[in-house]
């Protein structure tokens, strides 16, 4: 049977299928469930910069009166008080405690703001990586590009400074040069790269007219544009990456690692199939690599990227191809 470890978050995974984080990764016995369907790793559900900060506001306006020293801020171990951001640290401690598969703790953040003192609690708990939820929607038009891109690396530099576990980041394809975007984030000492983030989409009801929310899961099309960009991005990232967004067989996930992708993170195929689908994932895995005579990931891995095709494979020539080619 063929080998299907890979490596991502800094860690060595038995499988390239990682639970995403999402609602199945809140509780203890869906994470057991998960890790027993075989999953190369999980990430627990988001926490939100909101939750830690409005809590731990208060504590650190108490600390900054008391202290006259504001380096004091730095290193100060933080009283936790609110029971939501207790009840994440005791999720991890647990799951911890029953499973050897890799367990990554998630922060959706939205600045870098002082927040980042509560990683260190994370680490402390016991995940063996962080990975930071990172999206901005440029709609500010007080902000600039470069305003927005520097939050990227001002909380990667305050995260990394606080934490010696592996640090990875996912983020959305909204920057006007993602491809320099995403290579300069992989230089900046992050472990790992996801693309691309899943996130709230509005939807207007007519009969209603009211804004309503748009389907939260993917279907499974929506491969397609992160396909593209791991292809693209591949070659030029110096950290690991992986995908997210319409993973939903084992089929996509082969496409994925083909055009370079070290791992695929999974989320709404388990809404719809249930912890099972790692499973029959894995083996449809095993099974087609032992069919190509592939012993290991890596004998595949990147073999259709852009780096190791051409860029008229993945951009947009193909495209102006076939539509030059159709009568209408």
């Amino acid at each position: 049977m063929a080998n299907i470890s890979t490596r991502f978050f800094g860690l060595d995974l038995k499988s390239p299928v990682i639970a995403a984080s999402s609602s199945m990764t809140g509780h203890a016995e869906q994470v057991i469930k998960l890790a027993e369907a075989g999953a190369g790793a999980i990430v627990l559900k988001s926490i939100f910069e909101e939750e830690i900060y409005h809590e731990l506001q208060e504590e650190l306006s108490l600390r900054s009166e008391m202290y006259s020293d504001p380096e004091y801020l730095d290193y100060f171990d933080y009283v936790i008080k609110d029971e939501n951001i207790r009840k994440y640290l005791r999720l991890i401690a647990d799951v911890k405690a029953r499973t050897a598969v890799p367990i990554v703790a998630s922060i959706n953040c939205v600045s870098s703001s002082d927040w980042v003192l509560f990683a260190r609690k994370i680490e402390e708990a016991g995940a063996d990586a962080l990975e930071l939820n990172m999206f901005i929607c440029p709609s500010d038009v007080s902000k600039t590009g470069e305003n927005n891109e520097q939050f990227y690396f001002e909380t990667i530099h305050k995260v990394l400074q606080v934490v010696k576990i592996p640090v990875t980041i996912k983020i959305s394809h909204y920057f006007s040069n993602l491809a320099g975007m995403v290579q300069k984030l992989s230089q900046s000492g992050v472990a790992g790269i996801t693309i691309f983030n899943r996130f709230y989409n509005p939807d207007i009801d007519i009969q209603t007219q009211s804004v309503v929310v748009a389907d939260v899961l993917s279907t499974p099309n929506d491969f397609l544009m992160p396909l593209k960009w791991t292809g693209i991005l591949s070659g030029i990232s110096v950290c690991e990456l992986a995908a997210t967004t319409g993973i939903h067989s084992a089929e996509t996930a082969l496409k994925f690692i083909l055009a370079g992708a070290s791992a695929v993170q999974v989320a709404s195929v388990l809404y719809t199939n249930g912890p099972s689908v790692i499973k029959k994932m894995n083996l449809e895995i095993s099974d087609w690599m032992d069919q190509k005579g592939f012993q290991a990931l890596a004998d595949f891995k990147g073999s259709l990227s852009q780096s190791t095709t051409s860029a008229q494979a993945w951009e947009r020539v193909q495209f102006m191809k076939y539509f030059g080619e159709k009568a209408f």
